[in-house]
């Protein structure tokens, strides 16, 4: 688990940005790890809808989204950002949160300053704690890393409802109150997002959401950012796919015509590492 940690510490003590894809269970995971990606964000949001079919208001637990940030860490060896809701509840709490999130293998969460319960960031009407409160929260989870490389990034959603300089400002305090990595969200302009990373001046991650305030990852780097996430495309993509084929199969009876758009039988399985297993059953177990 260290080495994971290193490593994240290593991508952002280097040059260049660092994409990120939202993954929410193994094989979105294994899928994102097998094409390359250095760095995962499991996303709350594709954990409520994907694993739970609920929306993402606040309504998992503490322990049901650690048990989703192992189901991930433990089929893949890139290393995982996990997304941690407000730390569910105060200081205390989000000691907590951080210990059963390094037992879960993340390599680091984020907090974020919302009122609980919370909102997704794509969703409106989201109200923010006090920004004592959240350095608070913040001073307390960095002092319970058993891992000094355990990152901690801390989230800000001001900018709706207070503006972009109340944003920036409770950056520069989350900050100097032991967060690693900085994000805001909902920013307004191309303006907005370059003073996000030259002012807040520490690392500093952007959701980047197709279909909305999307940017070239080049320009994006040349402002400053550190870490591109992208939490739902995956999930909506897949989602749409999924939606097609069970049209398809009610209205048919059968799915013939999408099989060059599926993966076979024998890859679906060696992408979740039925190799391996063969290799232990050899090993291991008797022929016959």
């Amino acid at each position: 688990m260290t080495s994971k940690n290193v490593r994240l510490r290593e991508m952002l003590a280097a040059p260049g940005l660092i994409p990120s894809p939202g993954v929410w269970d193994g094989i979105s995971a294994q899928i994102a790890s097998e094409a390359g990606f250095e760095l995962l964000y499991m996303t709350g949001s594709g954990v409520s809808l994907g694993t739970h079919g609920l929306p993402d208001v606040g309504l998992l637990t503490l322990t049901e989204m650690a048990e989703a940030c192992n189901r991930i860490t433990s089929v893949v060896s890139t290393p995982v950002i996990a997304d941690a809701d407000t730390g569910y509840g105060n200081a205390i709490n989000a000691q907590r949160t951080v210990r059963e999130f390094e037992r879960a293998g993340a390599s680091g969460i984020q907090f974020e300053d919302q009122v609980s319960p919370k909102k997704c960031s794509h969703l409106s009407g989201r109200e923010v704690v006090s920004t004592e409160e959240m350095c608070l929260k913040i001073s307390a989870a960095s002092e319970a890393r058993s891992d000094p490389d355990f990152v901690i990034v801390a989230r800000t959603d001001a900018r709706e409802s207070l503006g972009i300089d109340e944003a920036i400002g409770r950056c520069q305090a989350y900050r100097d109150a032991g967060a690693d990595v900085l994000f805001i969200t909902s920013p307004g302009n191309e303006e907005e997002l370059a003073r996000v990373p030259r002012e807040v001046e520490a690392p500093c991650l952007l959701i980047v959401a197709w279909g909305a305030e999307t940017m070239p990852l080049a320009k994006l780097e040349e402002m400053g950012f550190r870490i591109a996430v992208y939490p739902g495309d995956m999930q909506r993509i897949a989602a749409y796919a999924m939606r097609e084929a069970a049209r398809q199969l009610w209205e048919t009876g059968s799915l013939e015509s999408l099989e060059e758009r599926m993966l076979t039988y024998p890859q679906r399985f060696e992408l979740a590492g039925y190799g391996a297993i063969q290799e232990i059953e050899s090993k291991y177990i008797p022929a016959g």
